[in-house]
């Protein structure tokens, strides 16, 4: 169950690092519990990693770092209720397979799948679509193990779910998840070109008549891609290019050439807005129909370091154009675009959508462009989201503390009652969380 930690961990963007001072993969609820109860008794932190998609340092584990490949898989479905309980450490790309057999799917998703469902959950992760949540919105309960090692139940029709749902690891490991799913459906997608001025206007009017809108800004550029997935019934015939067709277009080109640019602009950063007018002249459109988390789910496997900020949806279009505008005063030389997606207002304490339709702006640099020059592009973006009163992805790099936090979310403090509650002692601190919550 345990071994000491060999060597340091890193996260998949490479802007987290730590050297945990033990290893557990516990294969029960029951080692977990022992675990937690025993480090607590000796002072020791305690802190779960999944698959270590998150940008920001909140899986650092200073101490006992806890592996969750023991927690996977399917504990029980409910078909009548459309209910599904997994273990905590399922990855999203896995779930699919098993709601296939069930005629069943997740109501909506992000656009990467690599994740554990505890660690999409905790986070914050959402997709887009201006009548749906994020991801945890989708939790109906958990259980976990709290910061004295006592087993809970969070159900339903318990207040502190609101908080356990979307719980940034602070409130214990969770052990399951139980997940409020839907009929399975198809989506038709929709990607097209456009022209960005037309686009930022409208961008308020297509997320009100579209089922899941999105787009991508390329700095340096007058261009955009818009994507636009509208939902139809389970059986809707696939239909579109080729899965070759799809292999050359997503793999070879989006990941593949997109690699090999983003590397000749990390060298040489004065060729990023000619590569972009190029890239962005060459989009073309096409349409395509397949299952929906086929059509949600994109392979990212360019490497790249990532802020994502929440702003009040009416306040998109005037952020994106100040960015816009700061981009070029400050001479930033930006190859990846920036990402524009919404949500729905929902009650979750400390969701990114807690209490207010949200729009999201995203914004990436390749991980192997200058730290100096990215941070500087980062800073300058936070300042404009924090102007809107923007609300950090949880999982995503960003620089706010409590006070600025507890600014912006109405139940900030309840939260933290919650959590004095679960975690009297701070067994699950790490630097983000004393950051991000305080002591």
């Amino acid at each position: 169950m345990s071994r000491a930690a060999s060597g340091r961990w890193t996260n998949w963007g490479g802007t987290a690092h730590c050297a945990p001072s033990r290893l557990i993969v516990p294969q029960s609820v029951d080692e977990l519990a022992a675990a937690v109860r025993a480090a607590a008794e000796r002072g020791e932190t305690v802190k779960p990693v999944g698959a270590g998609h998150s940008f920001s340092e909140i899986a650092v584990a200073p101490g006992i770092q806890v592996g969750m490949s023991g927690f996977q898989g399917v504990r029980a479905v409910d078909a009548d209720r459309k209910r599904i309980i997994l273990g905590a450490g399922t990855h999203l790309h896995q779930i699919p397979a098993m709601l296939e057999p069930l005629g069943l799917a997740m109501t909506n998703l992000g656009d990467i799948d690599r994740q554990t469902v505890s660690g999409a959950t905790s986070t914050g992760t959402h997709g887009t679509g201006g009548a749906f949540g994020g991801i945890s919105t989708q939790i109906r309960g958990v259980t976990l193990v709290d910061g004295t090692g006592q087993v809970r139940t969070v159900g339903e029709d318990d207040p502190d779910l609101k908080a356990a749902a979307l719980g940034l690891g602070a409130l214990g490991v969770l052990t399951d998840v139980t997940l409020q799913l839907v009929d399975a459906f198809a989506i038709e997608a929709v990607e097209a070109p456009a022209d960005a001025d037309e686009t930022i206007d409208g961008f308020l009017d297509r997320v009100a008549s579209v089922d899941h809108y999105e787009f991508y800004w390329f700095p340096h550029t007058t261009r955009t891609l818009t994507k636009t997935n509208t939902r139809l019934p389970a059986g809707t015939p696939a239909n579109g290019p080729s899965k070759i067709r799809r292999y050359i277009d997503d793999e070879l080109l989006s990941n593949g050439m997109f690699r090999v640019l983003c590397t000749l602009s990390a060298t040489q950063p004065r060729v990023v807005p000619a590569i972009n007018q190029v890239s962005g002249r060459a989009l073309s459109a096409r349409t395509y129909t397949d299952r929906s988390d086929k059509i949600f789910i994109s392979a990212r496997n360019v490497r790249f370091r990532e802020m994502e900020y929440a702003i009040p949806l009416e306040a998109v279009p005037e952020a994106l154009r100040e960015l816009r505008a700061t981009i070029n005063r400050r001479r930033h030389k930006v190859s990846f675009p920036v990402e524009v997606r919404a949500a729905a207002a929902d009650d979750l304490m400390l969701s990114t959508a807690s209490g207010r339709a949200s729009g999201y702006i995203a914004v990436h640099r390749y991980h192997r462009d200058d730290v100096r020059d990215s941070e500087a592009y980062f800073r300058d973006v936070e300042d404009i989201m924090v102007a809107h009163g923007g609300r950090p992805h949880w999982g995503k790099m960003h620089t706010r503390d409590a006070e600025y936090l507890r600014s912006v979310y109405p139940e900030f403090d309840d939260f933290l009652a919650v959590r004095n509650h679960f975690d009297p002692n701070r067994t699950f601190a790490n630097p983000y969380l004393r950051q991000t919550l305080g002591d």
